[in-house]
């Protein structure tokens, strides 16, 4: 299984939104957090929620 590529990255606080396409072609938006020990990440069908979840995320 070859890494997810991906493109249009952008930062909102401490988490990151790409896009990409998954294994079928489609194309998915991720929104995952680079804080130490956060582990938070999400796949969205579109990129306004995706960036949604980067704005209200809150590390515990």
């Amino acid at each position: 299984m070859r890494p997810h590529r991906f493109r249009d990255v952008t930062r909102i606080g401490p988490v990151q939104v790409g896009t990409h396409n998954d294994r079928r072609g489609r194309e998915k938006h991720t929104a995952a957090c680079t804080a130490p020990g956060c582990g938070f990440s999400a796949d969205y069908p579109d990129r306004s929620a995706a960036e949604l979840a980067a704005r209200t995320h809150r590390c515990t």
